[in-house]
């Protein structure tokens, strides 16, 4: 098979996994729509908010699973096909960057989704796991020292084109796609949380274990 057509075919697949709204499907199955609790998003951060722990760490674990499982999946389908090799990394970006989208902008909700943040990790799990622990010790580092869940996976974002510039120059070697979908998913990230940021100037914005 054509490995353009095994690209488009695992973005479409990743979309779909990306789009499966396991916030929202926790909430229906507890009696109540998510999106009409905390902040109103259907992501892991919220569903730890209204939900509990108990349930909104699956939640994150799944939102994880489904960035990670379609990137691995189109990884292993090019890498088995004859001159699938040389497509890898852009098969996985892309097929990465659907599944983000489609939790973002998930059809099950009339377009509307989440932030990313659980998704991305995963996504960046399966493609560049050096960067996302240079994400996530971002991200350790702004919420221990502000307590803005918010704040912290924007900067977190940062911290995952930061890292991979840093590698890529380190090892003499650019992948431009790669670094397109870091540097995309920081914008995208921002994006999603400029509600946040309007709080976080205004000062509203709610601090983990702080009530509103």
């Amino acid at each position: 098979m054509n490995p353009v057509l095994v690209i488009l075919l695992c973005a479409a697949g990743g979309y779909v996994s990306g789009a499966t709204p396991f916030g929202y499907i926790a909430g229906k199955m507890k009696g109540i729509d998510i999106r009409q609790h905390g902040s109103g998003n259907i992501g892991a951060t919220n569903a730890i908010r209204v939900l509990g722990k108990g349930i909104g760490i699956p939640v994150f674990i799944l939102d994880m699973l489904k960035g990670w499982l379609p990137v691995l999946l189109a990884k292993a389908w090019l890498v088995s096909l004859p001159g699938g090799e040389a497509w890898v990394s852009t098969g996985a970006v892309v097929t990465g960057l659907a599944a983000v989208l489609g939790h973002m902008f998930t059809f099950w909700l009339g377009f509307k989704g989440g932030k990313g943040v659980a998704t991305t990790t995963g996504v960046l799990l399966g493609i560049a796991p050096i960067a996302m622990l240079g994400g996530l010790v971002v991200w350790l580092v702004f919420f221990f020292t502000t307590r803005y869940v918010s704040l912290a996976s924007m900067m977190a974002g940062v911290g995952v084109a930061v890292t991979l510039i840093i590698q890529m120059n380190h090892i003499g070697q650019w992948d431009v796609v790669l670094l397109g979908f870091g540097l995309l998913i920081m914008v995208l990230v921002i994006v999603q949380h400029r509600a946040n940021i309007s709080r976080i100037l205004a000062g509203t914005e709610p601090k983990a274990r702080q009530k509103k």
